[in-house]
């Protein structure tokens, strides 16, 4: 299998998708767990399969940056990678309604499902037993339904986004 390069035009691109996922981020925060990330990282992967990684890696070191290479900063190392393999996963020619509910569902299940998956990184650094785990996702709840539903609404404006972004691809 031959291993193809970035070229110059996407490693641009992508630094300004990353960007822009940080950025939205930023102006987001008065809505606690309520972000564009979701919909940008299943657009990016709808469009740039692989390669959407670079993005959703710019925008994870970017955070890192902003915000401290500290404790809570580690499963952002995992968190973004798993939305991106849940969205390599779905078919690549969806559209419509189809491709609609599809988006939907995966950006609305990672943010219900955000804070179970960063209580094992939790339960290893602070030490908490399996129940403290458990506990600890059970606190979260109440936030990981607002995350979710968050991640419901900006899932509307993944199928819209991926085709900006595939007009936008051909005229650069």
């Amino acid at each position: 299998m031959e291993k193809k390069k970035l070229s110059l035009k996407e490693l641009i691109v992508f630094a300004m998708l990353g960007t822009l996922m940080f950025l939205s981020k930023l102006l987001l925060e008065w809505a606690p767990n309520v972000h564009l990330l979701a919909c940008f990282t299943v657009a990016f992967t709808v469009v740039y399969r692989a390669k959407a990684l670079f993005p959703v890696g710019v925008f994870i070191f970017l955070t890192g940056i902003y915000g401290g290479f500290n404790l809570w900063w580690y499963p952002y190392l995992y968190l973004w990678p798993v939305l991106w393999g849940a969205a390599m996963l779905l078919p690549k020619n969806l559209t419509g309604w189809r491709a609609t509910v599809c988006y939907v569902a995966v950006c609305t299940l990672h943010g219900l499902l955000y804070g179970t998956l960063y209580a094992p990184y939790q339960a290893l650094v602070f030490g908490l037993s399996f129940q403290g785990m458990l506990a600890w996702i059970v606190a979260g709840l109440p936030y990981d339904v607002i995350h979710a539903a968050g991640n419901f609404a900006a899932g509307f404006l993944v199928l819209p986004l991926t085709g900006l972004l595939r007009t936008l691809s051909k005229k650069l």
